[in-house]
């Protein structure tokens, strides 16, 4: 049986619910681009708002994390991964979850328990030693030397302040070699497995921490990583999750999977399957310049210039056929992959010839700035890599062939001042959490409604949100809509949002029957997303009716006064309007 159905078998088994995945792109989301981990779209639920499942929830949970993308085709890092969680909402607490994943790991996976090691919180001057934690895995049969007390790795909190507490995470001794009778959490041959993060304590803006009344447990596993270790191999992609696609790419290739052939290979399996999640997600993402088209854009193109490097015709369908394999492998589980089965290969087949394209006129202009010199200069290489996709290692080749050096080490300073730029610019993105929506925040998220039930009454009854993104500073929010708006169109959608802030609208909040709610006339963006009961906002009479997560305000008189900023394109088919309150 696959991991997955085995750990929801055996939390069911357990009373708790299973709950669906949650798209790869969260809605309403500011803090990220994508869903980076189990418990984020569960953020509203872990702050206190009842789930509709009730307190016990288990699921697995598609994630994308691109931060580590220079280390993708290591035997552990993926862009895109799933993750099992279970969790509980003011229920049990930690000696059941600690029990329940000892149970999980030695009786239902079969692991031998002399192979597991775990760390617990120390404590420090505000919050004490989690004696708890540390005498159950001593009851359970883990060895006090088996047992590390650490501070910084055990202590988990979302940003600044809001809900925090210890964590214990547990490890696998992944070598052949002996296991040492002592855990050192930094020997890099245990493995972390397991976390069971404890919201025990709330932290306030101030430092001061307090009990929380209502106690969670969050627990996430790596499927990618465990199934390594069932398979008793010491390198992710070694394990069935990426065999079939490896052997296929190696089939189009005509070239073996040996260490020369190996991160090639690796980086287009793992890039091919993120983009295949990304494209078939609700949101309708498409590659572009700016936040998920950029992602799913750049994967793209580096499986592309990976290709290249194999030698393989880059203009054949050999994208289609892997995608094909990564579709089929998937869809039982993700509904969204079966649905949008050929929207994700034409997604994938209009950006290769794209960038084959593209990759033309970056050799021409290689060409054109190579002509007459013996070297290229940093700037140089650096536009090659930045417009044209070309990575240093293409440009290093087509120089030598010619007789010209590179400024390598001017363009590793470019290229490292550019991931600074980067990091610093995702910092903003992925800050936020369970600290990420404050008063400001909570009204445009109220806003986002009221300009989707005006666009419906301006533009027309066939306008549909299509994603939207949420800072202390704006709203962003994607629509369907064949052109652009007219200036008449933007300020009757403007005066009629104004109107219904004016009329000091009341915001209620009911659950009902996901069925119920949509024969009701409540529209939602990613109806698969949603559980059978459904936390459903209406705003008036009969101005707004949507599922949503919230929060939102108690009356429309709360948002100030409602302006557009921005009208433009996102992407075929789809605009988008940027928007303040003031």
């Amino acid at each position: 049986m696959n991991l997955k159905d085995l750990y929801i078998e055996f939390f069911v088994r357990h009373n708790h619910k299973q709950i669906p995945s949650a798209p790869v792109v969260p809605e309403n989301d500011p803090s990220v681009l994508f869903n980076t981990a189990g418990m984020q779209p569960l953020i509203p639920y872990l702050m206190g708002q009842p789930h509709p499942y009730g307190t016990r929830l288990c699921d697995y949970q598609k994630c994308i994390r691109t931060n580590d993308l220079d280390s993708v085709g290591d035997t552990t890092h993926h862009t895109f991964f799933e993750m099992l969680g279970n969790w509980s909402l003011g229920d049990y607490f930690k000696e059941e979850s600690i029990e329940w994943s000892y149970e999980f790991l030695t009786q239902d996976l079969k692991i031998p328990a002399d192979r597991l090691a775990v760390t617990v919180f120390a404590g420090n001057d505000i919050i004490p030693f989690d004696s708890v934690s540390h005498d159950k895995w001593l009851s359970l049969g883990i060895p006090e030397e088996r047992i590390a007390r650490t501070v910084e790795d055990n202590f988990w909190i979302a940003g600044e302040s809001g809900p925090c507490g210890p964590d214990t995470e547990i490890f696998y001794f992944r070598s052949e070699e002996e296991i040492p009778t002592s855990f050192d959490p930094e020997d890099s041959r245990w493995v972390e497995i397991w976390n069971n993060v404890f919201m025990q304590y709330h932290k306030d803006s101030e430092g001061k921490v307090t009990e929380l009344p209502n106690k969670n447990v969050d627990t996430g596993m790596g499927v990618e990583r465990t199934t390594a270790i069932l398979e008793g191999v010491n390198d992710n992609y070694e394990s069935s999750i990426w065999k079939d696609i490896i052997e296929m790419i190696s089939t189009i290739s005509g070239l073996p999977y040996n260490d020369e052939n190996k991160k090639s290979m690796r980086i287009i399996a793992d890039h091919m399957r993120t983009a295949v999640f990304i494209s078939a997600d609700p949101a309708g993402i498409k590659p572009s310049n700016t936040d998920q088209g950029y992602i799913l854009r750049r994967l793209i193109r580096r499986a592309i210039r990976h290709a290249k490097n194999l030698n393989m015709d880059i203009n054949s369908d050999w994208e289609r056929k892997i995608a094909i394999l990564i579709l089929d492998k998937y869809k039982t589980y993700y509904k969204e992959l079966e649905d949008n089965y050929q929207l994700v290969l034409d997604v994938l087949k209009t950006e290769k010839e794209k960038f084959n394209r593209t990759l033309e006129k970056g050799l021409r202009e290689f060409e054109k700035a190579t002509r007459n010199k013996n070297n290229i200069d940093d700037i140089t290489a650096f536009h090659l890599y930045d417009t044209y996709g070309f990575p240093i290692e293409l440009t290093v080749e087509l120089a030598k062939e010619r007789g010209i050096t590179v400024d390598e080490e001017g363009f590793e300073r470019k290229f490292k001042e550019h991931q600074e730029l980067s990091r610093t610019a995702s910092a903003g993105k992925f800050k936020g959490g369970l600290a990420g929506d404050g008063e400001t925040e909570t009204k445009y998220h109220t806003a986002t409604h009221l300009l989707n039930a005006a666009l419906k009454i301006v533009v027309g009854p066939d306008v549909h949100q299509k994603g939207s993104n949420i800072t202390s500073e704006r709203m962003r929010f994607d629509f369907s809509c064949d052109h652009k708006l007219t200036d008449d169109e933007k300020f009757k959608t403007e005066e009629l949002v104004n109107k219904w802030i004016q009329e000091g609208l009341e915001v209620s909040v009911e659950e009902m029957k996901k069925e119920e709610a949509i024969a009701s006339g409540a529209e939602c963006m990613f109806i698969e997303k949603y559980p059978d009961i459904v936390t459903v906002y209406t705003i008036g009479d009969n101005v707004s009716k949507e599922l949503c997560g919230g929060p939102h305000v108690s009356n429309t008189r709360e948002l100030g006064h409602f302006k557009i900023a921005k009208e433009e394109a996102s992407s075929a088919g789809v605009r988008r309007i940027k928007a303040i309150l003031e």
